[in-house]
């Protein structure tokens, strides 16, 4: 029981970071911009790609810098040539525009990787036991995906927080007449801000492409469970992203470890239930086999109870 505890321990949080990864970007363009970014996982799946394919010519490390630049860069020609010209439309376009990137991202995808699984593996020089645990072997690169997380979360936290740039980014979004009067140019600094969320959602791609698998898939795979992750937390609450990711990858990776169901539950508290029971079914319906559905059901719970998230500023 203390190995399953703390392997399921180790993994959710690991879960948890790689969510973070990919939630923080999204988190920092809502924050920013008031966008919310349907499109955001499919720049996450654009930096495995771009990863793979740099990766066969230069190498893993030139890749880790290379791609993510790469999908910041397409972010900042989606932001200048698209969003921008429908923005004045309010937030329904906004949305439909990302929701079609989706498509079109798939289908170029589709068209020059094909549609099955690439060969993006995990760089020898990380391909070792970092520790061992009851016998089993702690692969160093999980250890490095999760310092990258860490390092993501601080970097973005004091740049927000600390510098100039931050506070003149976040004045853009409250204030942006009196910034421009101020002599900053807003639409640029919100095509900055665009590039760098999509660029930390191709970075997420980098790490989680060969640790996880290459495939057109993998943006469908990571769509739903990141905006869970976003609204849980709280919109625009970077803070609250990291918080959120934490709780729901344990939540996850707890449920699929555990083969138990409610009639266990209240045997361990001495009342029996038999399988003539009413809705026999879901008395005896083991917590590893819903685990997927968890994160959802806390999302339903938060807009219920807690409509502005964990430590969000935002109810709309």
């Amino acid at each position: 029981m203390l190995e399953l505890i703390t392997f399921s321990l180790i993994n959710g949080v690991l879960y948890g970071m790689l969510l973070f990864m990919l939630s923080s970007g999204l988190t920092l363009i809502f924050s920013m911009m008031g966008v919310l970014n349907f499109a955001h996982a499919s720049f996450y799946m654009l930096g495995a790609y771009f990863a793979y394919q740099i990766s066969t010519f230069v190498g893993f490390w030139p890749a880790l810098i290379i791609a993510p630049v790469l999908v910041a860069i397409v972010g900042a020609f989606v932001e200048r040539y698209m969003l921008r010209h429908v923005h004045q439309h309010g937030h329904v376009a906004e949305l439909l525009l990302t929701f079609g990137l989706v498509y079109l991202i798939d289908e170029i995808i589709h068209l020059v990787w094909g549609r099955m699984p690439v060969d993006y593996r995990i760089p020898e020089v990380l391909d070792f036991t970092l520790f061992s645990l009851f016998g089993i072997g702690f692969p160093a690169y999980r250890g490095f995906m999760f310092l990258v997380g860490v390092v993501m979360f601080v970097a973005l936290y004091l740049v927000l927080t600390r510098t100039r740039v931050g506070l003149i980014v976040q004045a853009s979004l409250s204030h942006p007449d009196m910034v421009d009067a101020l002599g900053h140019n807003v639409p640029r600094i919100f095509t900055l801000v665009f590039a760098l969320g999509t660029g930390l959602a191709g970075l997420a791609g980098v790490i989680a492409g060969n640790y996880l698998i290459t495939e057109p898939g993998m943006g469908w795979a990571m769509g739903p469970i990141v905006f869970v992750v976003v609204v849980f937390g709280g919109l625009g609450s970077l803070t609250g992203a990291l918080i959120a990711s934490m709780i729901i990858g344990l939540v996850t990776t707890f449920a699929i470890g555990l083969n138990l169901s409610l009639a266990d539950l209240f045997a361990s508290l001495g009342l029996e239930i038999t399988r003539e029971a009413f809705m026999a079914d879901l008395w005896f319906l083991e917590l590893s086999r819903i685990g997927p559905i968890l994160p959802y059901l806390l999302l339903v719970l938060m807009l219920i109870f807690r409509p502005r998230g964990l430590m969000g500023t935002r109810e709309t």
